[in-house]
C-alpha cells in the first residue's frame, strides 16, 4: 500500500512537472474572467507595450540565442518548408473557409452573417510572430524554420491580408504598411538578430543551463492573460449576445481543428518533410496572428455597426489557438518522437 502511494505521489508530481504550463492555463483564464481590468489594454500592466514590445522581443531573443547562425541559414534556405506555409497559410485556409462559411448560410439561413465574415477575415491573417514559435519549440519542432515563416508571413501578411480582405468585402481602404513593418523590425527583428549575434559570436556560449522554454512558456502565459482580459471587457462592452459568442467560440474551434487536421496530414504525402517540419508545418500553417490582425480590421472595418462581431472571432482565436497548442502538444510530441526516423528526401 505504501509502495502504491509513493508511487502515485511521484507520477503526479511528473504529470505536474511536464504538463504545468497547460494546467497552468485554465486558473490564468479564471483570474482574467475575475480580474480583467488589471491586464486589459490600458490597465495597470498595459499589455499595449508589455506585450506588443517587451514579451514578443524576449521571446525572439530567446530564440536568437538557441539557435546557430548555421541553422537559420538552413531554414531560410529550405524553400519546399516555406512554399508550403505561406501557400496554406494565404490561399488554402481561406478558400477552406470560404467554402465553409458558404455551406453554413445556405444550411442554416438564420446564422449571424456578421459572425461568418469575422471568421472569414480570421482565415486571412497571417501566422502569428511569437505563439507558434513558442509552441513549435515545446514540442521539439523545428524551430529555425518557426521562427523564418512567423517573420515572413508577418511581412507577406502586411501586404496580402488587406488584399485579401478587400477582396472578400469589396471595400477599399489604405493599409499604413510603413508603420506595421517598422512596428516588425522592433519588436522582432532586431531581438532576433541580437541573440544570434551574442550565440554567433560566443558572448553567450550555451543555453543548456538557462531555463529558456520555461522562461518562453511563462510569457506565453502572460499573453494568455491579458488577451483574455480584453476579450471579457470587449463582451460586456459590445452588443453581443450569448448565441453569438457560443457561435463564435464553435465555429473557430471548428476551423481551427480542420485547418491543422489538413495541414499535418497534407504536410506527411511529401516525402521531402520531416518530422521536425511537419510540426513547424502544422503551427504556423493553422495559427493565426492577433496583432497583425487588430490593426487591420481597425482599418478596414472601422465605423461599421457590426465591427464588434466580425471582431469576436478574431480575438477568440488567439485565446483558442494557445490553448489548442497546449492540448495537441503532449501527444504532437509522442508522434514526432516515433517519426524522429522519418527520412526526409529532398525535392
Amino acid at each position: 500500500m505504501e509502495k502504491k502511494k509513493i508511487y502515485y505521489s511521484i507520477n503526479l508530481k511528473v504529470l505536474l512537472r511536464r504538463h504545468w504550463f497547460f494546467i497552468a492555463i485554465f486558473p490564468i483564464i479564471l483570474f482574467a474572467e475575475t480580474f480583467p481590468s488589471l491586464g486589459a489594454t490600458g490597465g495597470i500592466l498595459h499589455p499595449e507595450w508589455t506585450v506588443k514590445y517587451l514579451s514578443v522581443g524576449v521571446i525572439f531573443f530567446i530564440s536568437g540565442i538557441s539557435m546557430t547562425m548555421d541553422e537559420l541559414l538552413n531554414a531560410a534556405s529550405s524553400y519546399h518548408i516555406h512554399a508550403f506555409i505561406q501557400c496554406f497559410t494565404f490561399i488554402c485556409i481561406p478558400v477552406m473557409v470560404l467554402v465553409l462559411t458558404t455551406i453554413l448560410r445556405f444550411l442554416f439561413s438564420g446564422i449571424n452573417v456578421w459572425i461568418l465574415q469575422g471568421l472569414l477575415t480570421v482565415s486571412c491573417m497571417p501566422p502569428p510572430v511569437s505563439s507558434a514559435v513558442i509552441i513549435t519549440k515545446a514540442i521539439g519542432g523545428n524551430e529555425a524554420a518557426a521562427v523564418f515563416n512567423s517573420i515572413l508571413g508577418s511581412f507577406i501578411g502586411i501586404i496580402i491580408s488587406p488584399i485579401l480582405l478587400l477582396y472578400f468585402s469589396g471595400s477599399t481602404a489604405l493599409i499604413f504598411m510603413l508603420g506595421s513593418m517598422l512596428l516588425l523590425g522592433q519588436t522582432v527583428l532586431i531581438p532576433l538578430i541580437v541573440g544570434i549575434l551574442l550565440k554567433h559570436f560566443k558572448i553567450i556560449r550555451s543555453t543548456k543551463s538557462l531555463p529558456l522554454t520555461f522562461v518562453g512558456q511563462l510569457i506565453l502565459l502572460f499573453i494568455i492573460y491579458t488577451t483574455f482580459c480584453d476579450a471579457f471587457i470587449d463582451a460586456k462592452d459590445t452588443s453581443m449576445t450569448a448565441l453569438d459568442i457560443v457561435l463564435s467560440i464553435f465555429l473557430v474551434l471548428l476551423f481551427h481543428m480542420l485547418s491543422m487536421y489538413v495541414c499535418f496530414h497534407t504536410s506527411q504525402c511529401f516525402p521531402w518533410y520531416s518530422a521536425s517540419d511537419i510540426v513547424a508545418i502544422t503551427i504556423c500553417s493553422s495559427y493565426k496572428s492577433l496583432t497583425l490582425g487588430i490593426p487591420i480590421l481597425r482599418i478596414l472595418f472601422s465605423g461599421y455597426s457590426h465591427f464588434s462581431q466580425i471582431m469576436l472571432p478574431l480575438l477568440l482565436y488567439q485565446p483558442i489557438q494557445i490553448m489548442m497548442g497546449g492540448f495537441i502538444a503532449p501527444p504532437f510530441k509522442l508522434w514526432m518522437i516515433s517519426n524522429k526516423n522519418r527520412m526526409k528526401i529532398l525535392p
